[in-house]
Formats: structure tokens, sequence, C-alpha cells
């Protein structure tokens, strides 16, 4: 089945170029050129990426983020924006983004960059629920308990703590979760990775229950989930 792409950009140059682009790759695309056009069409349909300009003439695109993030958890978001600075990519993916890509941008690796969360959004219609110690994560559902109480988690941190359970025991690299987690086209630096084990290793800690898995940090290799 083709993959849908709701994309909501309000320059209207823009939004034909990557309308023409996305079709030429084979999406289904449904453009939408403010709030209330793109609510209509999640409405509609559920598409599998949302591609979200922040600058909406009719409603902050970190709201509209969050309402797509609480309507549907398991739909990827990658942000679209002239907002560069540290604390606006912060609060981009507390607001539920996947990802940030600013303009000015090069087509081929936004296009790659879309590729990447569209193979990650493939489900398996077989049950896909981990279970580490006291530590159970549900992939379909995005979701994931220690001890009994679930975890608050942003999309990206989930995505990390589900690779790693999914490897329990075993030594994950920071290479392979970049790859995995942000994609092989990522550019920005590697200490983000740092800061989501940090939140991570915080977060587990919080659970109780005797199982209560911990994240090692093997130097100069990557991390490993393990259950003490």
């Amino acid at each position: 089945m083709e993959a849908r792409v709701l994309l909501v950009e309000d320059d209207p140059t823009i939004g034909r170029s990557l309308d023409q682009s996305l079709r030429a790759q084979g999406y289904v695309v449904t453009l939408a050129a403010d709030g209330a056009s793109a609510r209509r069409a999640l409405a509609e349909a559920t598409p599998d990426l949302v591609v979200l300009d922040l600058g909406l003439p009719d409603i902050d695109g970190l709201d509209l983020c969050r309402e797509v993030r609480a309507f549907a958890p398991g739909i990827s978001i990658l942000v679209l924006t002239a907002r560069d600075e540290e604390i606006d990519v912060v609060v981009g993916l507390d607001a539920g983004a996947n990802d940030y890509v600013t303009k000015p941008f090069r087509l081929g690796e936004l296009l790659a960059r879309v590729r990447a969360h569209l193979r990650g959004s493939d489900v398996s219609s077989q049950s896909s629920e981990i279970t580490v110690g006291d530590l159970i994560v549900d992939i379909d559902a995005r979701r994931a308990w220690t001890g009994g109480e679930e975890m608050t988690l942003r999309p990206r941190e989930f995505d990390v703590l589900a690779l790693l359970a999914s490897e329990a025991g075993r030594a994950v690299t920071r290479e392979r979760i970049m790859n995995e987690c942000w994609d092989e086209h990522w550019y920005g630096s590697t200490k983000t990775l740092d800061v989501h084990i940090s939140q991570l290793r915080s977060k587990l800690a919080q659970g109780g229950g005797p199982q209560r898995p911990t994240i090692a940090v093997l130097r100069r290799v990557g991390y490993r989930l393990d259950t003490q």
C-alpha cells in the first residue's frame, strides 16, 4: 500500500514543489495550507507521516503538532521550519515531533528523511510487546511501563528505549542507535543521543520493582539494557 503523507505548508511555492516531489516518489499526498485544512484532512484519513510547517496563518504549528500527536500517537511528524535555535528544537521535540528540518533545506536530504521515517512506521501484524524484567514496551501502542507505572516518554526516547529493549542484554552501538532512531541522514550533533539516554536512565530509575532495568554505558561502544 502506498504511504500517505499529509503536507502542511502555507507557502504556495514550497507547498507545490514538495507536493510534486513527494508524489514523484510514489506517495499519496494531501496538501494543507493551514491548520483548519490539516485538521479536516486528519479527520478524513490518518496519514503515515505529517510534514509540518510551524509558521501557519491560523494556528501555531507547535499546537497543531501536539494535536496530531494526541490524535494518533503512532504517526511520524517531521517539522519543517525556519526556526533553528536549540531551544526551538527542544520545544519542537517536546511538542511531539520526531524530526526537525530547518529552512532553507536540501530537497534530497528532506526526501531521505521522509523515506527513513516511513520505513520506521511499518507495523507488523504480530504482537510487538517486549518485556525486560519489570519493563514492558508496547511497540504498537508506543507505550512503556516500569514497575507497573506508565512512563512519560518523548517520541525519540520511546524509539531508543524500544531498540534497547529489543536487544536487552546485548550491546547496541551508538552508530546503530543514530541510524535506526534518527536515520543515517541525521546531520545534527550526536550529543542529542547522550541527552536522550540520560533522560531515559532517570525515568527508568523512578520505576519500582525488583527487576528494574538500567542502561549501562559502554565507553566508546554504546549502550546495553540490563536488569538488576
